[in-house]
Protein backbone atom coordinates (compact mmCIF):
# COMPACT_ATOMS: atom_id res chain seq x y z
CA UNK A 1 0.00 0.00 0.00
CA UNK A 2 1.56 3.09 -0.84
CA UNK A 3 1.89 6.38 1.37
CA UNK A 4 -0.87 7.86 0.58
CA UNK A 5 -3.53 5.22 0.95
CA UNK A 6 -2.18 4.41 4.02
CA UNK A 7 -3.31 8.08 5.03
CA UNK A 8 -6.01 7.76 3.71
CA UNK A 9 -6.35 4.54 5.68
CA UNK A 10 -5.50 6.44 9.22
CA UNK A 11 -7.44 9.37 8.22
CA UNK A 12 -10.97 6.85 7.91
CA UNK A 13 -10.23 4.98 10.83
CA UNK A 14 -9.98 8.42 12.79
CA UNK A 15 -13.56 9.58 10.96
CA UNK A 16 -15.25 6.22 11.74
CA UNK A 17 -14.34 6.38 15.70
CA UNK A 18 -15.43 10.25 15.69
CA UNK A 19 -18.89 8.40 14.16
CA UNK A 20 -19.69 6.43 16.47
CA UNK A 21 -18.39 8.70 19.09
CA UNK A 22 -21.70 11.05 17.81
CA UNK A 23 -24.35 7.94 17.68
CA UNK A 24 -23.79 7.73 20.93
CA UNK A 25 -23.94 11.08 22.15
CA UNK A 26 -27.28 11.22 20.48
CA UNK A 27 -28.56 8.33 22.67
CA UNK A 28 -27.71 10.65 25.72
CA UNK A 29 -30.90 11.53 27.62
CA UNK A 30 -29.04 14.66 28.85
CA UNK A 31 -27.31 15.56 24.92
CA UNK A 32 -31.14 15.07 23.76
CA UNK A 33 -32.60 17.74 25.78
CA UNK A 34 -30.36 20.33 24.34
CA UNK A 35 -31.75 20.92 20.87
CA UNK A 36 -28.78 23.21 20.07
CA UNK A 37 -26.52 20.71 20.88
CA UNK A 38 -28.75 17.27 19.08
CA UNK A 39 -28.49 19.80 15.65
CA UNK A 40 -25.00 20.65 15.70
CA UNK A 41 -24.06 16.87 16.60
CA UNK A 42 -26.57 16.01 14.06
CA UNK A 43 -25.08 18.25 11.23
CA UNK A 44 -21.83 16.99 12.15
CA UNK A 45 -22.85 13.56 11.66
CA UNK A 46 -24.55 14.13 8.57
CA UNK A 47 -21.40 15.49 6.70
CA UNK A 48 -19.33 12.11 7.86
CA UNK A 49 -22.18 9.71 7.23
CA UNK A 50 -21.28 9.16 3.39
CA UNK A 51 -17.83 8.89 3.80
CA UNK A 52 -17.71 6.63 6.79
CA UNK A 53 -20.81 4.09 5.30
CA UNK A 54 -18.71 3.49 2.02
CA UNK A 55 -15.26 2.95 4.28
CA UNK A 56 -17.60 0.60 6.53
CA UNK A 57 -18.72 -1.51 3.18
CA UNK A 58 -14.99 -1.10 2.18
CA UNK A 59 -13.54 -2.75 5.39
CA UNK A 60 -16.23 -5.91 4.75
CA UNK A 61 -14.63 -6.08 1.05
CA UNK A 62 -11.31 -6.80 2.38
CA UNK A 63 -12.55 -8.92 4.89
CA UNK A 64 -14.21 -11.29 2.24
CA UNK A 65 -11.33 -10.78 0.70
CA UNK A 66 -9.01 -12.57 3.23
CA UNK A 67 -11.47 -15.65 3.45
CA UNK A 68 -11.09 -15.87 -0.24
CA UNK A 69 -7.30 -15.56 0.13
CA UNK A 70 -7.52 -18.23 2.75
CA UNK A 71 -9.54 -21.05 0.72
CA UNK A 72 -6.70 -20.16 -2.35
CA UNK A 73 -4.33 -21.14 -0.15
CA UNK A 74 -5.37 -23.91 1.30
CA UNK A 75 -3.71 -27.02 0.20
CA UNK A 76 -6.59 -29.21 1.36
CA UNK A 77 -9.45 -27.24 -0.64
CA UNK A 78 -11.37 -29.09 -3.02
CA UNK A 79 -10.12 -27.61 -6.66
CA UNK A 80 -13.37 -26.37 -8.10
CA UNK A 81 -13.91 -24.76 -4.66
CA UNK A 82 -10.18 -22.95 -5.03
CA UNK A 83 -11.45 -22.03 -8.47
CA UNK A 84 -14.76 -20.17 -7.40
CA UNK A 85 -12.24 -18.26 -4.81
CA UNK A 86 -10.50 -16.87 -7.29
CA UNK A 87 -12.90 -15.64 -9.45
CA UNK A 88 -14.88 -14.12 -6.32
CA UNK A 89 -10.79 -12.98 -5.20
CA UNK A 90 -11.24 -11.10 -9.06
CA UNK A 91 -14.41 -9.78 -8.46
CA UNK A 92 -13.99 -8.47 -4.94
CA UNK A 93 -10.43 -6.26 -5.77
CA UNK A 94 -11.82 -4.29 -8.40
CA UNK A 95 -14.97 -3.82 -6.51
CA UNK A 96 -12.29 -3.16 -3.34
CA UNK A 97 -10.57 -0.62 -5.74
CA UNK A 98 -13.47 1.56 -7.47
CA UNK A 99 -15.08 1.90 -3.69
CA UNK A 100 -11.79 3.07 -2.80
CA UNK A 101 -11.09 5.75 -5.43
CA UNK A 102 -14.71 7.04 -4.64
CA UNK A 103 -13.69 7.21 -0.80
CA UNK A 104 -10.91 9.33 -1.61
CA UNK A 105 -12.58 11.59 -2.99
CA UNK A 106 -15.30 11.92 -0.76
CA UNK A 107 -12.66 12.03 1.95
CA UNK A 108 -11.38 15.54 0.35
CA UNK A 109 -14.28 16.75 -1.24
CA UNK A 110 -17.34 16.28 0.87
CA UNK A 111 -17.15 19.08 2.88
CA UNK A 112 -17.32 21.39 0.30
CA UNK A 113 -20.50 19.26 -1.55
CA UNK A 114 -22.60 19.85 1.85
CA UNK A 115 -22.20 23.83 0.98
CA UNK A 116 -25.37 24.46 -0.31
CA UNK A 117 -25.61 28.15 -0.88
CA UNK A 118 -23.18 31.17 -1.32
CA UNK A 119 -22.98 34.51 -1.77
CA UNK A 120 -21.08 36.31 -4.84
CA UNK A 121 -19.89 39.64 -5.25
CA UNK A 122 -18.52 40.84 -8.32
CA UNK A 123 -16.99 44.20 -8.58
CA UNK A 124 -15.56 46.43 -11.50
CA UNK A 125 -11.82 47.24 -11.29
CA UNK A 126 -9.63 48.69 -13.19
CA UNK A 127 -11.26 49.81 -16.62
CA UNK A 128 -14.12 51.98 -15.66
CA UNK A 129 -16.94 52.21 -17.89
CA UNK A 130 -15.69 49.03 -19.95
CA UNK A 131 -14.60 46.87 -16.80
CA UNK A 132 -18.58 47.99 -15.36
CA UNK A 133 -19.59 45.86 -18.39
CA UNK A 134 -17.43 42.80 -17.99
CA UNK A 135 -18.91 42.61 -14.56
CA UNK A 136 -22.73 42.99 -15.63
CA UNK A 137 -21.46 40.11 -18.92
CA UNK A 138 -19.78 37.83 -15.86
CA UNK A 139 -23.05 38.13 -13.61
CA UNK A 140 -24.96 36.73 -16.86
CA UNK A 141 -22.47 34.04 -16.98
CA UNK A 142 -22.89 32.56 -13.35
CA UNK A 143 -26.92 33.52 -13.76
CA UNK A 144 -27.32 31.52 -17.18
CA UNK A 145 -24.50 28.54 -15.77
CA UNK A 146 -27.07 28.25 -12.26
CA UNK A 147 -29.78 28.06 -14.80
CA UNK A 148 -28.55 24.88 -16.45
CA UNK A 149 -27.29 23.32 -13.07
CA UNK A 150 -31.38 24.03 -11.94
CA UNK A 151 -30.07 26.73 -9.18
CA UNK A 152 -31.70 29.67 -7.21
CA UNK A 153 -30.63 32.75 -8.11
CA UNK A 154 -31.61 35.64 -5.60
CA UNK A 155 -30.45 39.35 -6.43
CA UNK A 156 -29.52 40.94 -3.31
CA UNK A 157 -27.70 44.30 -3.88
CA UNK A 158 -26.32 46.16 -6.66
CA UNK A 159 -25.12 49.44 -8.69
CA UNK A 160 -24.85 50.30 -12.06
CA UNK A 161 -23.21 52.98 -14.38
CA UNK A 162 -25.07 55.25 -17.43
CA UNK A 163 -23.98 51.99 -20.04
CA UNK A 164 -25.98 49.45 -18.09
CA UNK A 165 -22.86 47.82 -16.22
CA UNK A 166 -22.74 47.35 -12.73
CA UNK A 167 -19.66 49.11 -10.54
CA UNK A 168 -20.81 46.11 -8.28
CA UNK A 169 -23.71 42.95 -8.00
CA UNK A 170 -23.83 40.94 -4.77
CA UNK A 171 -25.94 37.77 -5.33
CA UNK A 172 -27.26 34.73 -3.77
CA UNK A 173 -26.83 30.86 -5.47
CA UNK A 174 -28.77 27.98 -3.85
CA UNK A 175 -28.63 24.35 -4.75
CA UNK A 176 -26.84 21.25 -4.52
CA UNK A 177 -23.20 21.30 -4.73
CA UNK A 178 -23.16 24.98 -5.36
CA UNK A 179 -19.81 25.61 -3.60
CA UNK A 180 -17.80 22.67 -5.07
CA UNK A 181 -18.71 24.29 -8.29
CA UNK A 182 -18.54 27.79 -7.43
CA UNK A 183 -16.06 28.33 -5.09
CA UNK A 184 -13.34 28.57 -7.57
CA UNK A 185 -14.53 31.51 -8.81
CA UNK A 186 -12.74 34.62 -6.46
CA UNK A 187 -10.31 36.87 -7.60
CA UNK A 188 -9.02 38.87 -10.50
CA UNK A 189 -10.80 38.18 -13.90
CA UNK A 190 -9.11 39.91 -16.99
CA UNK A 191 -10.69 40.68 -20.24
CA UNK A 192 -9.28 41.72 -23.51
CA UNK A 193 -11.78 42.97 -25.95
CA UNK A 194 -12.67 46.14 -28.06
CA UNK A 195 -14.83 48.22 -25.62
CA UNK A 196 -18.53 49.79 -26.70
CA UNK A 197 -17.02 52.95 -26.23
CA UNK A 198 -13.94 52.78 -27.93
CA UNK A 199 -13.95 54.05 -31.39
CA UNK A 200 -10.97 53.72 -33.06
CA UNK A 201 -11.42 49.91 -32.59
CA UNK A 202 -8.37 49.00 -30.21
CA UNK A 203 -8.39 46.40 -27.58
CA UNK A 204 -8.30 47.34 -24.33
CA UNK A 205 -7.53 45.35 -21.24
CA UNK A 206 -9.72 45.60 -17.91
CA UNK A 207 -10.11 44.12 -14.89
CA UNK A 208 -13.18 42.92 -12.48
CA UNK A 209 -12.87 41.24 -8.97
CA UNK A 210 -15.02 37.96 -8.13
CA UNK A 211 -15.55 36.91 -4.12
CA UNK A 212 -17.48 33.79 -3.42
CA UNK A 213 -18.44 33.20 0.53
CA UNK A 214 -20.45 30.06 1.58
CA UNK A 215 -23.49 31.22 3.22
CA UNK A 216 -23.56 29.81 6.94
CA UNK A 217 -26.59 28.54 8.65
CA UNK A 218 -26.98 30.02 11.78
CA UNK A 219 -25.71 26.81 13.71
CA UNK A 220 -22.51 27.44 12.30
CA UNK A 221 -21.45 31.30 13.16
CA UNK A 222 -22.88 32.98 16.10
CA UNK A 223 -22.81 37.15 16.16
CA UNK A 224 -23.73 38.36 18.79
CA UNK A 225 -25.86 41.53 17.99
CA UNK A 226 -23.88 43.54 21.21
CA UNK A 227 -20.72 43.19 18.39
CA UNK A 228 -22.79 45.14 15.21
CA UNK A 229 -23.54 49.20 15.18
CA UNK A 230 -26.33 49.46 12.78
CA UNK A 231 -26.86 52.98 10.54
CA UNK A 232 -29.89 53.47 8.61
CA UNK A 233 -29.77 56.17 5.60
CA UNK A 234 -31.99 57.13 2.98
CA UNK A 235 -31.14 55.01 -0.23
CA UNK A 236 -30.21 57.00 -2.64
CA UNK A 237 -30.41 56.31 -6.78
CA UNK A 238 -33.04 55.31 -9.00
CA UNK A 239 -36.39 54.34 -7.96
CA UNK A 240 -38.61 56.94 -7.60
CA UNK A 241 -39.79 59.52 -4.37
CA UNK A 242 -40.41 56.77 -2.15
CA UNK A 243 -37.26 55.09 -2.03
CA UNK A 244 -35.75 58.38 -1.12
CA UNK A 245 -37.94 59.40 1.49
CA UNK A 246 -37.76 56.06 3.39
CA UNK A 247 -34.95 55.79 6.08
CA UNK A 248 -34.56 52.16 3.75
CA UNK A 249 -30.29 51.68 3.44
CA UNK A 250 -28.81 49.99 6.07
CA UNK A 251 -25.25 49.65 7.18
CA UNK A 252 -23.93 46.93 9.77
CA UNK A 253 -20.61 47.17 11.19
CA UNK A 254 -19.15 44.16 12.60
CA UNK A 255 -16.52 45.89 15.97
CA UNK A 256 -14.65 43.04 16.33
CA UNK A 257 -13.27 42.00 12.56
CA UNK A 258 -13.98 45.84 10.84
CA UNK A 259 -15.83 43.99 8.35
CA UNK A 260 -18.82 46.54 6.86
CA UNK A 261 -22.19 45.53 5.15
CA UNK A 262 -23.96 47.61 2.88
CA UNK A 263 -27.21 46.81 1.79
CA UNK A 264 -29.73 49.32 -0.43
CA UNK A 265 -31.39 47.47 -2.98
CA UNK A 266 -34.64 47.06 -1.41
CA UNK A 267 -37.45 49.64 -0.99
CA UNK A 268 -38.09 47.73 2.40
CA UNK A 269 -35.80 48.38 5.54
CA UNK A 270 -36.86 45.38 7.05
CA UNK A 271 -35.99 43.30 3.68
CA UNK A 272 -32.22 45.27 3.31
CA UNK A 273 -31.41 44.24 7.42
CA UNK A 274 -32.45 41.09 6.51
CA UNK A 275 -29.99 40.66 3.43
CA UNK A 276 -27.48 42.89 5.15
CA UNK A 277 -26.95 40.29 8.26
CA UNK A 278 -26.68 37.40 5.59
CA UNK A 279 -24.04 38.86 3.58
CA UNK A 280 -22.30 39.99 7.13
CA UNK A 281 -22.68 36.66 8.92
CA UNK A 282 -20.85 34.92 5.17
CA UNK A 283 -17.83 37.88 5.51
CA UNK A 284 -17.27 37.02 9.43
CA UNK A 285 -17.31 33.09 8.67
CA UNK A 286 -15.40 33.20 6.31
CA UNK A 287 -12.77 36.03 7.77
CA UNK A 288 -12.74 33.55 10.69
CA UNK A 289 -12.45 30.35 8.54
CA UNK A 290 -9.47 32.06 7.03
CA UNK A 291 -7.72 31.84 10.02
CA UNK A 292 -8.68 28.74 11.72
CA UNK A 293 -6.98 27.56 8.43
CA UNK A 294 -3.84 29.11 8.37
CA UNK A 295 -3.58 28.08 11.74
CA UNK A 296 -4.56 24.65 11.42
CA UNK A 297 -2.32 23.66 8.79
CA UNK A 298 0.03 25.75 7.05
CA UNK A 299 0.36 22.88 4.36
CA UNK A 300 -2.83 22.56 3.64
CA UNK A 301 -3.89 22.79 -0.12
CA UNK A 302 -6.87 23.68 -1.86
CA UNK A 303 -8.23 25.85 -4.29
CA UNK A 304 -11.58 26.63 -3.20
CA UNK A 305 -12.42 29.16 -1.21
CA UNK A 306 -8.90 30.89 -1.70
CA UNK A 307 -9.47 33.40 -4.55
CA UNK A 308 -7.74 36.57 -3.63
CA UNK A 309 -8.95 39.63 -5.36
CA UNK A 310 -5.50 40.45 -6.32
CA UNK A 311 -4.50 37.09 -7.67
CA UNK A 312 -5.32 37.42 -11.60
CA UNK A 313 -6.73 33.83 -11.94
CA UNK A 314 -8.37 34.07 -15.76
CA UNK A 315 -8.21 36.54 -19.08
CA UNK A 316 -11.33 36.15 -21.54
CA UNK A 317 -9.73 36.88 -24.85
CA UNK A 318 -12.39 38.19 -27.36
CA UNK A 319 -10.38 38.26 -30.17
CA UNK A 320 -9.18 35.07 -30.10
CA UNK A 321 -12.14 33.55 -28.97
CA UNK A 322 -10.33 32.30 -26.00
CA UNK A 323 -10.49 31.97 -21.90
CA UNK A 324 -7.06 30.66 -20.00
CA UNK A 325 -7.28 29.61 -16.82
CA UNK A 326 -4.27 30.60 -15.39
CA UNK A 327 -3.96 28.26 -12.38
CA UNK A 328 -4.09 24.98 -13.94
CA UNK A 329 -2.77 26.93 -17.48
CA UNK A 330 -5.91 25.48 -19.55
CA UNK A 331 -6.87 27.31 -22.60
CA UNK A 332 -10.03 26.89 -24.25
CA UNK A 333 -11.23 28.39 -27.46
CA UNK A 334 -14.93 28.47 -26.80
CA UNK A 335 -15.61 31.90 -25.00
CA UNK A 336 -18.73 32.96 -26.69
CA UNK A 337 -19.93 29.51 -25.34
CA UNK A 338 -18.34 30.24 -21.65
CA UNK A 339 -20.19 33.67 -21.66
CA UNK A 340 -23.20 31.81 -22.00
CA UNK A 341 -22.68 29.60 -19.07
CA UNK A 342 -21.15 26.90 -20.46
CA UNK A 343 -18.23 26.90 -17.98
CA UNK A 344 -18.74 22.84 -16.90
CA UNK A 345 -15.35 22.18 -18.31
CA UNK A 346 -13.18 25.04 -16.69
CA UNK A 347 -14.73 24.01 -13.07
CA UNK A 348 -14.11 19.94 -14.29
CA UNK A 349 -10.46 20.66 -15.00
CA UNK A 350 -10.07 22.72 -11.72
CA UNK A 351 -11.99 20.30 -9.21
CA UNK A 352 -9.78 17.52 -10.19
CA UNK A 353 -6.53 19.48 -10.33
CA UNK A 354 -7.84 20.32 -6.83
CA UNK A 355 -8.32 16.60 -5.47
CA UNK A 356 -5.13 16.09 -7.21
CA UNK A 357 -3.95 18.87 -4.53
CA UNK A 358 -5.93 18.02 -1.32
CA UNK A 359 -4.74 13.68 -1.80
CA UNK A 360 -1.25 15.12 -1.62
CA UNK A 361 -1.67 17.22 1.27
CA UNK A 362 -3.14 14.44 3.40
Amino acid sequence: MSDTNTTVIEKLDELDGRYAELEKQLCDPAVNMDSTKVIAISKEQGKLKSVVTKYREYKKLVDEIAQSQTILNDASADEEFKQLAAEELKMLGEKKQTLFEQIKESLVMSDDAAVGSVIVEIRAGTGGDEAALFARDLYNMYTRYAEKQRWKVELLDFSTNELGGFREVIFNVKGSGVWAHMGYEGGGHRVQRVPETETQGRVHTSAVTVAVLPEPEEVDIYINPADVSEFVSRAGGPGGQSVNKLNSAVKLEHKPTGITVNMREDKSQHKNRAKAWRLLRSRVYEHYQSIENAKRDKTRKTMIGSGDRSEKIRTYNYPQNRVTDHRINLSLYNLDKIMDGDIEDLVAGLVEYDKKLRLESL
